[in-house]
């Protein structure tokens, strides 16, 4: 999965894929037919990922969940490394143009995705329903990947920052404490 979100699908090929997993091309082959066999898994267990961080805020965070997802979102997943990104943002290029095996995963995983955030608790700014729900991941994922494109972090910042205010509002700015 890492070798998949740091270099995309086509940055690393099955011996770099099973190096980065820490077992052998054999091992490989035995779990997975084809590197795209092993794409497709890696975009289940990626959306699988998001879901469960929305699962979390909703379980941490109560009826404060969706403000300190997208805290979350717009700081942690802006700046970790590549390999430790949002599936979502990391893997929706190659699985454009990916088979269908990959696209379905990632249009399930997806619904799933929206599901959650549609099933928590109300919560100040948060979705209520699928499209908004996705409207809502859209937006902060493409402002994740506009961010980590800029060189300075400033114009990073500032492009987290107006994401958080669009999703947010005054709520943004708001000590999450508080």
């Amino acid at each position: 999965m890492r070798g998949f979100r740091k270099g995309g699908f086509g940055g690393l090929g099955v011996d770099g894929l099973a190096k980065e997993a820490g077992v052998t091309s054999g091992a490989f082959y035995v779990h997975f037919g084809s590197k795209s066999e092993a794409f497709s898994a890696a975009v289940a267990e990626g959306m699988a990922e998001l879901k469960d961080a929305v699962l979390a805020s909703r379980a941490e965070h109560g009826k404060a969940w969706w403000p300190e997802f997208v805290r979350f979102y717009l700081g942690v997943k802006l700046s970790c490394d590549l390999a430790d990104s949002c599936g979502l943002q990391s893997l929706s290029p190659d699985v454009a143009r990916a088979d269908d095996a990959a696209r379905i995963a990632f249009e399930q995983g997806l619904e799933e995705v929206a599901q959650a955030v549609v099933e928590g608790p109300r919560s100040p700014g948060a979705p209520r329903d699928a499209a908004a729900a996705l409207v809502a991941m859209a937006t902060l994922v493409g402002g994740v990947t506009l961010a980590r494109a800029m060189h300075s972090p400033e114009a990073s910042r500032g492009i987290a920052d107006a994401i958080g205010r669009a999703l947010l509002g005054a709520r943004w700015d708001a000590d999450p404490g508080a």
